[in-house]
């Protein structure tokens, strides 16, 4: 059973390890995902991720110590070896490891992520289906236009403005239901 979470990377050390393109895929989503600190493993870099991954590169496969400074270990393009034996290394040291498309090595599964601003919607099918969590992304994005996260800053600002001023949390979850329906979007049932 999977449990979703939210995490703030920007909190937690994070290190990526592997190599090929599944490892360049890997970074490409988490410098999306703007993940500072984050160090980057591959014992023979090809000059696309030495690109991508820049100062943030270490030519090699992390030591003992480097995982155990780490709290996520993302692993990707590795053969199974290998990366049985980072995740094993990671579960020594308390390290949570994702392994990708290995769920036998994996502790957390990452979800596929509509944003808009701060709006965040996860959809993960546990691992089982990347393809179907990453094609209900699509449906939810036309459902959910850009302009989402104009209307997240705003309902933000009025909370943030509400508090300021005293009000409680049933005052604010009011004015925010009062927003939301005088602007229409959402349809009343939600």
């Amino acid at each position: 059973m999977t449990v979703p979470l939210a995490l703030d990377l920007a909190l937690l050390p994070v290190a990526l390890a592997g190599s090929g393109p599944a490892l360049v895929k890997r970074l490409t989503f988490l410098d999306g995902e703007r993940v500072p600190g984050l160090t980057v493993y591959a014992p023979d870099p090809a000059p696309a991720l030495a690109r991508a991954a820049g100062g943030r590169l270490i030519p090699r496969l992390p030591t003992d110590d480097e995982i155990a400074a780490c709290r996520l270990l993302f692993v990707a393009g590795l053969p199974f070896a290998q990366s049985a034996e980072l995740a094993a290394l990671a579960r020594n040291h308390g390290v949570l490891v994702n392994v990708e498309d290995t769920l036998l090595l994996c502790d957390f599964h990452v979800p596929a992520v509509l944003r808009r601003g701060e709006l965040a919607i996860s959809i993960s099918t546990g691992g089982s289906s990347p393809t179907l969590a990453r094609r209900l992304r699509t449906y939810l994005g036309d459902l959910l236009p850009p302009e989402w996260s104009d209307r997240i800053a705003r309902i933000a600002t009025l909370r943030e403005d509400m508090r300021a001023r005293g009000a409680g949390m049933a005052e604010v979850t009011r004015a925010t239901d009062a927003l939301i329906d005088k602007e229409g979007w959402l349809p009343p049932s939600l």
